[in-house]
């Protein structure tokens, strides 16, 4: 990938650390790993990982923009969902993975005009990097009442009362690579040579051979499953006493996910603004993804004893919690609040930017009412 930036020397110095690090144990594993196990360390591993190590992810000097870091208006929108959820269930709010916090600032600032604040807003966040950023904006943003009702946790609550929330987290999930071969399926993992390369090994049995049979892939067809994103709905499920489970992120149902022509499956990376395919580069400097297949998602919700409780585009959820009405409280003469107001909602509802390719999947427990954001433009059929 000649066209991407070269990363500095303390950059080259520490994905080198990192890459090091991989290639210990892609030796002590017999010369392969799995690819998810791969992504894990290039992702997690402590202080040397994307999310785990110091450098500036999100935002326009970072390698990509989050819905909730284009404007406030994302927040704003989503905070008419969590105050309906919050206003029946008396309860809290956790967010999983928080970023730079700036979801959580936002959508607390929101509720407070709401008059709807959350007894807490809980964020569980597996990055100590990241858990100090989120402490520092959301210091400079809250007021301090508001404020000390923020708490990290270091696992999920039990008996968790309210609503969870989770903006693109699951993409970032490791993912298994299952590639069908002439010779049968394989798992696509690392092994090293020199540098990182792509090694298939056949995958005869277990669960992971028992969920990629059941695909029915074509040959050369080569994707990716995620038992660890269906094994998080899971653990919510487990957590959830009452409340709703909003989960927001780019993917496709199965059908779509699994459709003939995309046989090189949904692999991303990004780095500075550029995405590519090519994740064995610049380890621990790139962010790696996989597009979500929401329809494992919603059978992991039901099989673990939640509700299903819609599926729709973000544009539709956006559009049903009042997008619209929230801009329009902004005069068009008034340019200077209006253009970048307008630019925002342009990039989260447009078909061409976030619009479609980004879905809203919800699940409740012991919470009967029609939630306000899958009101119409219901895409569950699609599952």
């Amino acid at each position: 990938m000649s066209s991407l930036p070269i990363p500095n020397a303390e950059a080259q110095a520490h994905s080198q650390q990192l890459a090091t690090y991989i290639q210990n144990r892609i030796i002590q594993n017999n010369g392969w790993i799995s690819f998810a196990e791969f992504m894990q360390m290039a992702l997690y591993a402590p202080d040397l990982g994307y999310y785990s190590g110091g450098a500036k992810k999100f935002g326009i000097g970072g390698d990509f923009v989050t819905a909730p870091e284009i404007s406030p208006l994302f927040a704003q929108t989503l905070a008419q969902q969590a105050a309906q959820v919050l206003a029946e269930t008396k309860g809290s709010i956790l967010e999983l993975g928080a970023g730079t916090g700036r979801l959580a600032a936002d959508l607390l600032l929101a509720l407070q005009a709401l008059e709807q604040l959350p007894v807490q807003y809980c964020i569980l966040e597996v990055s100590a990097h990241l858990r100090q950023i989120q402490l520092e904006t959301l210091r400079e943003i809250l007021p301090p009442d508001v404020m000390q009702r923020v708490v990290w946790l270091d696992s999920l609550p039990q008996d968790f009362v309210g609503m969870i929330v989770g903006n693109e987290v699951l993409d970032a999930i490791p993912v298994h690579l299952i590639h069908n071969t002439v010779q049968g399926l394989c798992e696509r993992g690392v092994a090293f040579d020199g540098g990182f390369i792509w090694q298939d090994e056949s995958l005869n049995n277990g669960n992971l051979h028992e969920v990629a049979s059941a695909l029915a892939l074509p040959t050369g067809y080569l994707t990716e499953v995620c038992p660890a994103a269906t094994g998080l709905i899971a653990s919510l499920a487990q957590a959830l006493q009452c409340g709703v489970i909003i989960m927001l992120d780019y993917g496709f149902a199965a059908r779509e996910y699994y459709h003939p022509q995309r046989n090189s499956g949904t692999l991303m990376c990004h780095y500075q603004h550029y995405a590519h395919p090519e994740p064995l580069l610049n380890v621990g400097l790139q962010d790696i993804t996989a597009h979500v297949d929401f329809t494992s998602i919603a059978h992991a919700g039901v099989n673990n004893g939640l509700e299903f409780s819609g599926f729709c585009s973000q544009a539709g959820f956006l559009m049903n919690c009042g997008i619209l009405e929230l801009m329009s409280k902004v005069s068009p003469q008034n340019m200077a609040e209006y253009a970048p107001l307008a630019a925002a909602a342009q990039k989260l509802l447009s078909p061409a930017e976030m619009g479609d390719l980004f879905k809203v999947i919800a699940f409740s427990k012991q919470f009967d009412t029609p939630l306000l954001g899958f009101a119409a433009g219901d895409k569950s059929h699609t599952l």
